[in-house]
C-alpha cells in the first residue's frame, strides 16, 4: 500500500524530471504535466487517508455510545 500512496506519485514526478533534463526546451510542458499528475495522485492520495480517518473517529464514538447504553459510563472515565 505504501508503494501506491508514496511511490507511484514519486515514480511520476521522476519521470517528469528526467524529461525535463533529457531536453528542457522540447519537453518542458510534459514534464510539467507529468509532475503535476504526479502531485496530484499524492494530493488523492492524501484527501482520501483524511476521509477514512473520520469514518475511524465515528466507529470509536459509537462503540463508546455502544459502551455506555450498556454500562452507564463512558469508557474513559473514572470512578
Amino acid at each position: 500500500m505504501t508503494l501506491v500512496r508514496y511511490g507511484l506519485p514519486a515514480a511520476i514526478c521522476l519521470a517528469g524530471l528526467v524529461f525535463l533534463v533529457v531536453d528542457p526546451s522540447a519537453n518542458f510542458e510534459g514534464a510539467m504535466a507529468l509532475i503535476g499528475a504526479g502531485l496530484s495522485v499524492l494530493l488523492v492520495n492524501l484527501l482520501f487517508r483524511f476521509g477514512v480517518s473520520g469514518d475511524r473517529d465515528r466507529a470509536r464514538e459509537d462503540a463508546a455510545r455502544r459502551a455506555f447504553d450498556r454500562t452507564g459510563r463512558w469508557p474513559d472515565e473514572q470512578g
